[in-house]
């Protein structure tokens, strides 16, 4: 008895602190988690606006935290780029976007996992003359305070080298510029019998990049990456092919990484989803292009010229980038894949023809950066414009993505027939 009411006690004692160490170790995992929960709480965008001054441009964002913010200076053409950790801005921007004062256009949208881009353009050199962040007070919210105020060029260039080693010095911190590729691209349709034809799918544009900004306001690069992932479930589906997006969110990926995917993942072929705009509203159709040394008209190369500003766009100091691109020669091994790009290109043209409006040249050349890879048959498919009213109503229709993809479907089967892979 004795014994057993020693042991009877020390159970009691036991309990105690049993109880007691449940309830401490309680009390730390619910400060660690609500501790983690406030560190990872996303600022929102409540609205931002811009203040014309004599002798400056004010710029400012309300939010409801407040956020840490980095920036660099870009030149030609000039940019004025922020960086902050990854935020919320689904609110609608109003006409911040067209610019005012020294601000020609604003861009914004995700960089990378964890970081949130804004990119200034600016119509003439101006530095960052005041930068800082207000609390929220008297019913207003968190600012983001950004005054711009017009300089000299050699003035705008010393501080852009300043600020770009700084922003270096942060790079070699972290390595990833932008999303890794492995962690953005997706492959669908993977089986374990013979090898299928593996098709990577190109959204163009995503994140800080928007593209074309078309009627009613409706972006680019959601455009493509609707079709892209409807295109790749019917191909997919028809149980004859892989599908591999090079992006699946809504990311910025350099136009390098974009074949660096599809040569990496060892594509049987390319094909980079786009929705053009331009100044004539009443002109729509879609069109194939594919890879030249010289475009077949003004407007190809007017085209192919913007869309290799990609890059530009979303605030990328082209000095290393630019000699890459630029030292990918047409050799023979290219002018071979150029050949295929074009067979699939007349196919895609033929399947698409009866159920999609086309333009008069349907198929057309220019020097896209993003077809340049030299052992991959790419194309570039121009899905409409989203300039004009009509184009811009069907390609945000899934029902006429769908016609699309199917022809386009039927054009591979068309390609693989007489092309081995």
């Amino acid at each position: 008895m004795q014994g057993r009411q020693k042991l009877t006690q020390g159970g009691m004692l036991g309990g105690r602190g049993a109880r007691a160490l449940v309830l401490a170790f309680l009390y730390c995992f619910f400060a660690l988690t609500l501790s983690t929960v406030a560190e990872a709480k996303t600022a929102k965008v409540l609205g931002a606006r811009l203040g014309v001054y004599p002798d400056k441009t004010r710029f400012v964002i309300d939010l409801d935290s407040e956020v840490d913010y980095t920036y660099f200076l870009l030149p030609d053409p000039f940019r004025i780029i922020i960086d902050m950790p990854e935020i919320d801005w689904s609110a609608p921007p109003g006409k911040v976007t067209s610019g005012g004062g020294l601000i020609s256009g604003l861009r914004y949208g995700l960089f990378k996992p964890g970081t949130f881009r804004v990119v200034l353009d600016v119509s003439k050199p101006a530095l960052i003359s005041k930068i800082f962040t207000l609390p929220a007070s008297g019913g207003k919210p968190n600012r983001l305070v950004i005054d711009i105020a017009p300089t000299s060029r050699d003035t705008f260039m010393a501080a852009s080298r300043e600020s770009m080693a700084a922003y270096s010095a942060r790079q070699r911190n972290d390595t990833s510029v932008t999303e890794k590729s492995e962690d953005v691209a997706v492959e669908t349709g993977k089986t374990t019998g013979p090898r299928k034809p593996l098709i990577a799918i190109d959204a163009g544009h995503g994140g800080v990049d928007p593209g074309t900004i078309g009627v009613g306001g409706i972006y680019e690069k959601d455009i493509t990456l609707a079709a892209a992932r409807e295109l790749a479930k019917v191909l997919t589906d028809s149980g004859r092919y892989r599908a591999l997006l090079t992006r699946d969110k809504d990311v910025f990926l350099k136009l390098r990484q974009r074949t660096e995917i599809a040569r990496k993942n060892h594509a049987d072929l390319f094909l980079s989803l786009h929705a053009d705009s331009i100044s004539d509203p009443n002109h729509r159709g879609a069109s194939v292009y594919t890879l030249s040394e010289n475009a077949s008209d003004k407007e190809a190369s007017a085209l192919a010229s913007k869309e290799n500003k990609a890059d530009v766009i979303a605030g990328i100091d082209l000095s290393e980038e630019n000699s890459l691109v630029q030292s990918i020669l047409i050799d023979l091994a290219q002018r071979e894949t150029m050949n295929l790009s074009s067979n699939f290109a007349t196919d895609m043209v033929r399947e698409l023809a009866s159920d999609v409006k086309l333009q008069q040249r349907t198929h057309r050349f220019a020097g896209f950066a993003v077809l340049k890879a030299p052992d991959i048959p790419s194309a570039l498919f121009e899905m409409g414009y989203l300039s004009n009213p009509t184009d811009a109503k069907l390609l945000q229709s899934p029902a006429h993505r769908e016609k699309m993809a199917k022809a386009i479907l039927r054009a591979l089967d068309d390609y693989f027939k007489t092309h081995k892979f």
